[in-house]
């Protein structure tokens, strides 16, 4: 047995539903029995200690204080714990993933999110294939450091940057994409890291964390035919604070005088703007074509190739942390934990 301990955080989700023997539905199991229900954890050498929340939740209902209280969960066990593993349902984790990598500074260790698209009590489960390799994983270290000290999402033999992923199928066992970053392990008969692309933060700077993420924010979709009242709508929402703009192609979107003037109004009111492509695979660029370069001219920010989550996420941890709106706006256009890639 190694000396290595490896912390499980069970938040809620699928992954963690077993069959009731008196009621025949599915219920939250018991995390403090997991070895009953995963006999394969015993083959482990490393030691694993498993925190329930008290009441698991639906993904759907996650929500910056729940981030919270992960962040303090990892903060107070940080010293005692070589890696950990969270339980996650996978509707919101592409979200949770990408709020953790900016609230997590200094992260010297795995922090790897997993779940199932079937719940672990049912037969082709695939939640036990998940948990296991997760903490195989989050325990892994080469040298006496670990080999991945990300905030990662492992899913369906693929292990991605968290704040790189979106999840793109309800139904298939192959839930999560990352199309613009590359895997950062590949697990088959052997786990096959690829070492370029895993993200090593310098050695000796303090671990700490930061739970303030600001919550006056929104989506604002982009579709033909988009009205003036909706865009107004979503633009004068009282304390709005930031908006992730979710344009065509490489960062386009209408040019009616009524559209750029009420973006204008808001931004010049101090909302922050940050255009974010509808496409699963590219980059905003926004001075290639005219309908960009109008964005441009009124301080929209080009969100370059990240996800609308790592967006969305990034702008609530800036905005909570920041207040000087060039500052915020300059720091957008940096990538702080990999979430974008700057040519």
């Amino acid at each position: 047995m190694s000396d290595r301990n490896i912390l499980i955080i069970y938040t809620g989700g699928t992954i963690g539903m077993v069959k009731s023997p008196v009621t025949q539905s599915l219920v939250p199991m018991d995390f403090s029995n997991i070895s009953d229900k995963v006999p394969e954890l015993k083959m482990f050498n490393f030691k694993i200690r498993t925190i329930t929340f008290e009441s698991p939740i639906d993904s759907s209902e996650m929500c910056p204080e729940i981030w919270a209280k992960l962040v303090h969960l990892i903060k107070d066990n940080y010293d005692n714990y070589d890696g950990f593993v969270i339980l996650h349902g996978t509707d919101t984790m592409s979200y949770t993933a990408s709020a953790l990598s900016f609230m997590l500074h200094n992260l010297q260790k795995p922090v790897v999110l997993t779940g199932s698209q079937l719940p672990m009590g049912t037969i082709r489960t695939d939640g036990k294939e998940n948990l296991i390799a997760a903490l195989e994983i989050a325990a892994a270290q080469e040298n006496n450091q670990a080999i991945v000290p990300e905030v990662c999402i492992f899913f369906q033999a693929k292990l991605y940057r968290g704040n790189r992923t979106t999840k793109y199928n309800a139904e298939n066992l192959m839930a999560f994409r990352s199309d613009n970053y590359p895997h950062l392990a590949d697990v088959g008969i052997h786990i096959k890291y690829n070492y370029p692309y895993i993200r090593y933060t310098t050695m000796g700077n303090m671990f700490s964390v930061t739970d303030r993420m600001e919550p006056n924010v929104a989506i604002l979709k982009i579709f033909p035919g988009i009205t003036r009242s909706v865009v107004s709508s979503i633009l004068t929402a009282p304390g709005l604070r930031g908006v992730v703009l979710e344009t065509f192609g490489s960062g386009n979107a209408p040019t009616a005088p009524w559209f750029l003037g009420e973006l204008r109004s808001a931004i010049e009111r101090g909302v922050i703007m940050i255009n974010v492509t509808q496409c699963m695979v590219g980059s905003v660029e926004m001075w290639r074509y005219d309908t960009g370069i109008h964005l441009m001219e009124i301080g929209v920010v080009s969100g370059y190739d990240i996800t609308t989550e790592a967006a969305l996420t990034k702008l609530m941890y800036l905005l909570g942390n920041y207040t000087d709106v060039s500052e915020i706006k300059s720091i957008l256009n940096k990538s702080l934990r990999g979430e974008i890639s700057i040519r």
